[in-house]
């Protein structure tokens, strides 16, 4: 069921793209949202409203994903949004598009797009310096970081769509319950995480394909970029510690992760674009951006505990150290290509300063601070039965582009029961 409560995030102004399913329409097809009607495209497109588009292939919107919508050229993409729009806001038509719309009660949604590759990248200078100096007791950033967005190669197939539940993870991991001087003195267990985390991020979702060895400027990735979707990253942060070193985050990320099921594209943010801070020297000629830019998008986590809501960051996609132009500018900077479907994420968005931050392991200190939540209870990291609702406005309340939800519920291990520890 797709949430009714974030209406006012799909106005006019928005007319993002997703795929969805329901008992009258059970075959997963594209659609589009204005306030609480979700509309089927494919049956809206039997009407002929896109006949003015002579590049949009017939049927296009009956196919079970946007990638092949997605890999078109923008201004075919925009033609069809402006269309759209012009159909909604027509008196003449308004009658006509209703008969191909429902509420977003009765809809289900699915992932927006087949994902082929998933690149999760670290942007947030913010987060590093925090997370290092909790995690390693390491207050700057690695050199590299101030070279390029550092990032890692996440699991595709392990990428869900909101309100899908997260299992929580077993893996590796030090036995905090010891309580020796030394770290290497501990046991290592194997079992189910003590520490698991979410991560706030912003993921782009690519359209048009870049082939191998074609290489990318940052000034030319709007081109391959379809839109953006909301990403929890979620993290087991004690197996993540153990297993980092030297190859970097494998079981600890790689068990689930969600997006939001609506694609919101460049169009739509385009009122939101604010100049990108001017942080960057001595980098590659591909990452140098004369005009580069970023959105002024608020994001906003919280914890839901037996049906009590706590808010636990509010963040901003403004406050990151590397724009997603650069991103894609380095993803394929070796040599690699794009494919369209592809997800490359900002990496955990945090602010300076408590309430603010991205993540449990930053907003409790690691877990030695436990923050209140709403019901009494207190947290370190997530529980059982946990859920966890991200939402982002571009610009803020009454913009009428909103991103709606990217939520979880936490479920318990299961699998292995008992814990079992290496000799």
């Amino acid at each position: 069921m797709s949430s009714s409560d974030y209406e006012s995030h799909f106005s006019l102004a928005n007319i993002p793209f997703g795929i969805a399913s329901s008992k009258k329409r059970p075959e997963p097809r594209c659609v589009t949202r204005l306030a609480n009607q979700v509309i089927f495209l494919d049956s809206l497109a039997l009407q002929e409203v896109f006949e003015e588009i002579p590049e949009l292939p017939k049927g296009i919107f009956a196919e079970p994903t946007l990638n092949t919508f997605a890999a078109l050229p923008r201004s075919v993409q925009q033609s069809v949004r402006h269309v759209i729009q012009h159909t909604l806001t027509d008196q003449t038509t308004e009658a006509a598009w209703r008969n191909h719309a429902e509420h977003a009660q009765d809809v289900v949604m699915h992932l927006p797009v087949s994902i082929g590759d998933f690149t999760d990248f670290s942007c947030s200078l913010n987060h590093v310096q925090k997370a290092g100096q909790i995690m390693a007791a390491q207050t700057s950033a690695p050199p590299s970081f101030y070279k390029f967005p550092m990032c890692y190669q996440g699991r595709a197939s392990s990428i869900v769509v909101s309100g899908t539940p997260i299992e929580r993870p077993v893996g590796h991991f030090w036995d905090s319950s010891e309580r020796h001087t030394l770290t290497r003195d501990r046991s290592v267990v194997f079992g189910p995480s003590r520490k698991l985390d979410y991560e706030v991020e912003v993921a782009v979702i690519v359209g048009k394909p870049l082939p191998m060895g074609a290489r990318l400027n940052a000034t030319d990735a709007d081109d391959h970029i379809f839109g953006f979707v909301l990403m929890n990253d979620w993290s087991a942060r004690d197996i993540q510690g153990f297993e980092m070193m030297p190859l970097g985050p494998v079981n600890g990320k790689n068990f689930g992760t969600s997006i939001s099921p609506w694609v919101v594209s460049l169009e739509a943010l385009e009122p939101f674009r604010i100049t990108a801070p001017i942080t960057h020297s001595a980098v590659a000629a591909h990452m140098i951006d004369p005009t580069a830019s970023t959105y002024s998008i608020i994001l906003k986590v919280e914890i839901i505990s037996t049906s009590k809501c706590t808010t636990t960051g509010l963040s901003n996609l403004n406050s990151l150290f590397w724009t997603v132009r650069q991103m894609l500018a380095h993803a394929v900077s070796a040599g690699a290509p794009l494919r369209t479907g592809d997800l490359l994420a900002t990496g955990t968005i945090s602010g300076v300063q408590k309430g603010t931050y991205g993540c449990l392991l930053e907003e409790t200190e690691g877990g030695s601070m436990p923050i209140q939540l709403e019901d009494g209870t207190s947290r370190s990291f997530l529980e059982d039965g946990d859920a966890v609702r991200i939402t982002a406005i571009a610009g803020g309340e009454g913009s009428g582009v909103g991103f709606g939800e990217c939520t979880g519920d936490v479920l318990p291990a299961c699998f292995y029961n008992k814990l079992h520890v290496n000799q």
